[in-house]
């Protein structure tokens, strides 16, 4: 029998299986085709994205989102139900509202960022970038990031504490809150990739900038009379705590499938569309 061909017998074996003799030294090899083999090689379940931390940044971003978790909480019970700011506020307020009353009407405009139509637009900007990266991971996290920073400050910080500033609830400040989710975004999608990027130095200046704006904001709604300086720091950290959190979570096995899923049918939706 030459060692090109196969029994006979063999003929009903490949067609059922799936698979087809193949010659490697002189003997009939059986060479993987259809779904079983499809799905060995990643046919049926896609490889996930990159992480959006690196392994080496995950215990670092646990460690923060920790710290932020024990600021904001320890803040919270010194100053639960106080309604007049303490003396280390008043010694930090007084100067800021003393030079921000020449300039009254500029105070809403610095505090505008962090006011919901500007951060929602970012997030839209930012959503729509990493979508076009290719990044589904970094879509999802900029999406969730200031919607849950926000219901976390204004839904449950604030009444829980009950900390008031001229009658309204002051803790922590969810200006900030939202700005310092944006600015944490942006720093874990430009700063800390999973793998080498280039225009390094513009992806740090984003952040810092974005920073820059953050700190603004922060002083902006001190000027207002809105917040005490410790409503703006416990603001800070609800943000970017919360960021720390999502992208921890994020980028645990089982989100990673379900956005390759996602990512998969929205790259057949697509190639549907253009033909």
């Amino acid at each position: 029998m030459s060692a090109s061909t196969s029994p006979p017998g063999n003929e009903a074996g490949h067609a059922a299986t799936g698979t087809r003799p193949a010659v490697r030294d002189g003997k009939a090899v059986a060479a993987r085709s259809g779904p079983q083999s499809a799905e060995r090689e990643g046919g049926v379940h896609p490889r996930p994205s990159p992480p959006l931390l690196a392994a080496s940044v995950r215990p670092w971003a646990g460690a923060l989102l920790a710290c932020c978790a024990v600021l904001v909480a320890v803040l919270g019970v010194l100053f639960a139900h106080q309604a007049t700011a303490d003396r280390f506020d008043h010694a930090v307020d007084s100067p800021i509202i003393t030079w921000f009353s020449r300039h009254r009407g500029l105070l809403p405009w610095l505090a505008s960022p962090g006011s919901y139509v500007p951060a929602a637009v970012l997030t839209a900007a930012i959503v729509v970038a990493c979508l076009l990266a290719g990044r589904l991971n970094g879509a999802a996290l900029a999406a969730a990031a200031v919607p849950v920073a926000v219901g976390l400050n204004d839904g449950l910080l604030k009444h829980l504490v009950h900390r008031t500033y001229l009658g309204s609830l002051a803790y922590p400040s969810g200006h900030t809150s939202a700005v310092f989710a944006l600015v944490a975004t942006l720093t874990v999608l430009l700063v800390v990739p999973p793998r080498p990027t280039r225009a390094r130095a513009l992806r740090v200046l984003i952040p810092v900038a974005a920073c820059a704006v953050g700190g603004v904001v922060a002083l902006a709604v001190i000027g207002l009379r809105w917040h005490y300086f410790t409503d703006t720091v416990a603001g800070a950290a609800v943000g970017i705590g919360t960021v720390c959190g999502l992208a921890l979570i994020l980028d645990r096995p089982a989100p990673r499938r379900w956005l390759a899923e996602a990512g998969r049918g929205l790259g057949s939706g697509t190639r549907r569309i253009r033909r």
